[in-house]
């Protein structure tokens, strides 16, 4: 038997050694093979809960940043806006000369009644405008500062990578910035004449022919209130209104054309004109359009529940119009000074502040 062991080993041992070397290796390499698919495993387990915890932490860094550029928006922006907005709107429509001619004329005459004429209109104008401006200057600028909010947070996010830290950054300019948020002020600056002319046209067709014994209730009130709102948002080409709240400039359709490409690269885009154009691509969009109209009409509703209570329940059964018009005059002020209380009846509304949080959350990090 040895003999037959030592004859096959000098026969075979070639094939032997190189079989045993083979085996020998690749159980040495399936060990280490092994060893590193666990190795892996692990690390890619530790990775997921690193990225876990790191989107956890991205998250509650987002909704930290989202809810101070809300309270930057209700603080110091829309105060300021609403207060100038109130000047424009008193000096422009001012009922004091019409109400002191009218107290001091006795009896009718043709005169008088032209006067009451007029006291319906700019009452009703004021009220509307009043409204309607302080209804989408609250929108709008909610816009301004989340796409303004979202580009900074997105852009020190880049620039400190992992750490996320958004407090103190400049990484757009100030001035650029300060240039971005004064444009809020455009519609009191500038558009105030031409949106007076539009609103006061919408209020004389639908006041036609009410007179001032017409008995007003809430819901004739409702009624009066939005067919105003109706018209002058139905007259115009599509959201033409959008001119009122910001300059028309032909540049941006050039940039909006840029941006709806493939192309990634604008040349000569300034930040202010990106930021400009992002906010004129939104209040511009079918979304917002939709948004504005519940955002209106949920005003609506609580100013007309307001000059319910403050008439004491008379225009629950009704009322005569000229006796109304001294409530539809004062809630213009009223609307503006208030502003804080209508602003959150806006944010109330659902699809608002789903609205906004979309706005903010729009653009990834990348």
């Amino acid at each position: 038997m040895p003999f037959v062991i030592r004859g096959f080993w000098r026969r075979h041992k070639r094939k032997v050694l190189v079989t045993t070397g083979v085996l020998g290796g690749g159980y040495l390499l399936y060990k280490l093979y092994n060893a590193h698919t666990q190795r892996l495993a692990d690390l890619e387990a530790e990775l997921a809960r690193e990225q876990e915890s790191s989107d956890d932490l991205l998250k509650a860094k987002m909704q930290a940043h989202f809810e101070s550029i809300q309270s930057i928006a209700d603080t110091t922006t829309l105060p300021h806006v609403m207060h100038y907005l109130s000047s424009r709107i008193a000096e422009e429509l001012d009922t004091t000369d019409i109400t002191e001619r009218l107290m001091q004329m006795k009896g009718k005459s043709p005169e008088k009644l032209e006067l009451w004429d007029r006291l319906k209109v700019i009452s009703f104008t004021r009220m509307v405008l009043s409204l309607w401006a302080m209804t989408m200057l609250s929108l709008y600028i909610r816009v301004q500062v989340n796409i303004l909010g979202r580009h900074l947070y997105i852009d020190t996010a880049r620039g400190f990578g992992s750490s996320l830290i958004v407090e103190d950054a400049e990484l757009i300019d100030r001035d650029d910035q300060q240039k971005f948020l004064a444009s809020s002020d455009y519609l009191s600056t500038y558009g105030m004449p031409s949106l007076i002319l539009h609103i006061q046209a919408a209020a004389i067709e639908v006041l036609n022919g009410k007179q001032l014994t017409d008995r007003f209730n809430t819901a004739v009130l409702r009624d009066t209130i939005m067919q105003i709102l109706d018209k002058f948002m139905g007259t115009g080409s599509p959201h033409h209104w959008v001119n009122y709240l910001m300059p028309e400039d032909a540049r941006w359709a050039e940039l909006a054309t840029a941006f709806s490409s493939d192309s990634t690269v604008l040349p000569d885009v300034t930040k202010f004109e990106q930021l400009t154009l992002e906010t004129r691509s939104v209040i511009s969009s079918g979304e917002f359009g939709n948004i504005a109209e519940m955002a209106l009409r949920a005003v609506v509703d609580t100013v007309v529940v307001d000059m319910g209570a403050q008439s004491g329940g008379d225009l629950s059964s009704g009322t005569p119009l000229a006796k109304v018009l001294a409530r539809v005059a004062q809630m213009g002020p009223t609307l503006l000074g208030e502003s804080s209380k209508f602003r959150q009846i806006i944010l109330n509304v659902p699809e608002v502040e789903l609205f906004f949080t979309l706005i903010y959350s729009q653009m990834q990090i990348s």
